[in-house]
């Protein structure tokens, strides 16, 4: 009577290592060098790369396969894109941008974008940025909000609304990924519109009001020769950037 018994307990313990197996085959990193190589993404994208590191940003996030992200600020989809092929057939991203942002400044990009294959497990969300999401979605992977916080600063939004709407939407232990072009100290949020900054203090102070705390910090686009005073399109030196990962508490 004591084979069975011994027999079965061999065949649990080795389903147990086979689901493990699987389980961490899921969810570890994908090859974030070769999702930037990848032969469809398009030469603009691929012009983008060179001041966006791409590669070192998915790294940074933790993205992995079947994961449910928002892209705040999608605009045209560079990082949207990025972020499907990331996650994966089995993952899910929500693209959000204003009606007015698409209206003025996107247009069609992103629905051309949009006919992509790889683009397939992609919601474009038209919503305002201080109730960017839907009220059928949470418990949310990782938000990411690039390089777009500082023009909040200028338009009619009310940040603290949308700060917290994001931290609401996550799930316990979520993260943020906010990354913004650098103003220099003292400048604040006054910046947003001519020179398209924000101080780095300022944008935190804000996050950090609505419950997130700070997790870690990316250098990987810091520029310390960029003096901080001069518009960031077509600068004379790259421009300094920051990169913050904000967790919800568990």
């Amino acid at each position: 009577m004591a084979k069975p018994v011994i027999f079965a307990a061999v065949s649990v313990f080795a389903i147990s290592i086979l689901a493990g197996a699987v389980l961490a085959q899921a969810t570890s990193a994908p090859d974030y060098e070769a999702i930037v190589a990848a032969p469809d993404r398009s030469d603009a994208d691929r012009q983008t790369d060179q001041r966006r590191q791409p590669a070192k940003m998915l790294a940074f996030t933790g993205v992995t396969g079947g994961m449910k992200i928002l892209d705040m600020a999608a605009n045209a989809g560079y990082s949207t894109e990025l972020l499907a092929r990331a996650v994966g057939p089995t993952g899910m991203i929500y693209a959000q941008d204003s009606a007015d942002v698409i209206e003025r400044f996107v247009k069609d990009k992103f629905d051309i974008r949009a006919q992509k294959p790889v683009m397939k497990n992609v919601v474009h969300v038209v919503r305002d940025f201080d109730d960017p999401i839907p009220p059928d979605v949470s418990g949310l992977d990782i938000i990411t909000f690039f390089f777009f916080y500082h023009d909040t600063t200028y338009m009619p939004v009310d940040r603290a609304k949308m700060n917290q709407k994001m931290f609401a939407a996550l799930r316990p232990g979520g993260v943020l990924i906010i990354a913004d072009h650098s103003a220099k100290p003292g400048d604040g949020t006054t910046v947003g519109k001519t020179l398209h900054r924000i101080e780095q203090s300022a944008l935190r102070q804000e996050i950090e009001a609505a419950g997130f705390k700070l997790a870690a910090e990316g250098d990987f686009l810091h520029h310390p020769d960029d003096p901080r005073d001069v518009p960031v399109f077509k600068p004379a030196v790259p421009v300094d950037e920051f990169v913050l990962k904000y967790q919800k508490p568990m």
